[in-house]
């Protein structure tokens, strides 16, 4: 493929991150991209079609997904419901097969990508069970005798947030990228894209505060950068002063935005402690 990945208008790609892409379209493998929620897992993958001008499928996981859904499923209920109706349909099968995304993926024109998002809510048997598919890019359908092959051999980005472990026989056959959270630098060219006009101080404030409250011991969750995001939107929605975000008085408006960033009432009253015990500290 000629064309590279070199991220886009709406997403910061790191040099790293660019390497495992091109590497792994280079190489025809799945990209296995794993990182804390909220570092642009999905978004890669969806950026990426915008950059490349390229259809997406996505694929989205849960926990009672299984693989097979993702060639087809044979509707056999439907059939029987139409039978006793007399509908004449039912003596083509083919009427009930209903398409997955690994089909829908196969008989795409053009080069696609398909996201297979957050494969680890899955069985653990669920990888293993996409490896003859993936590998020869067709699968038979038994109900109708027929063979699908892949009209293009698509680029396959799969997300895992690591709930589960992922067996070797299928991390042998992707190519693997952590995306590590955004240190200061990177988290600033991100703000920029997202809020072309903000002041640069209240930047420098707003993630001094997101990043020591990252480091808070004891947080149940700890804020990602869609947080991030939300609460610099607030920021600038209330014309908050850069000045504010210092201030440790917890009866004032700020710490209230903080319900942007922490998502639970433990995070949020062990915060409110430690800005308690701040304030007290520095009285005396």
């Amino acid at each position: 493929m000629s064309e590279k990945f070199t991220g886009s208008k709406k997403y910061v790609a790191t040099e790293d991150l660019m390497i495992a892409v091109n590497a792994a379209v280079t190489l025809e493998k799945p990209l296995l991209i794993k990182g804390e929620p909220g570092t642009g897992k999905t978004m890669l993958a969806e950026e990426m079609a915008r950059a490349l001008g390229k259809p997406l499928i996505e694929w989205h996981i849960k926990s009672t997904t299984k693989a097979a859904q993702g060639l087809y499923e044979y509707d056999a209920v439907a059939r029987l419901r139409d039978s006793q109706l007399g509908d004449e349909k039912v003596n083509d099968i083919s009427n009930y097969i209903v398409k997955g995304k690994l089909w829908e993926t196969f008989l795409s024109e053009e080069q696609p990508i398909l996201l297979i998002d957050e494969i680890d809510k899955a069985d653990v048997e669920f990888p293993n069970d996409l490896l003859r598919e993936l590998d020869r890019m067709e699968f038979f359908v038994y109900e109708t005798k027929k063979l699908i092959k892949a009209n293009n051999k698509p680029i396959i980005i799969i997300t895992s947030n690591n709930e589960k472990e992922l067996p070797d026989a299928f991390l042998r056959r992707c190519f693997f990228h952590y995306i590590a959270f955004p240190d200061k630098e990177t988290m600033i060219e991100i703000i920029n894209v997202h809020f072309p006009k903000i002041k640069k101080k209240l930047i420098n404030e707003a993630l001094e505060c997101f990043f020591e409250l990252r480091e808070i011991p004891g947080l149940k969750k700890k804020p990602t950068t869609s947080e991030l995001l939300d609460w610099i939107k607030l920021l600038v929605a209330e014309d908050i002063p850069p000045e504010a975000l210092r201030e440790k008085d917890t009866q004032k408006a700020i710490p209230k935005l903080y319900g942007a960033l922490l998502k639970n009432e433990q995070d949020m009253h062990l915060f409110e402690r430690l800005v308690f015990l701040s304030r007290r500290n520095s009285a005396n």
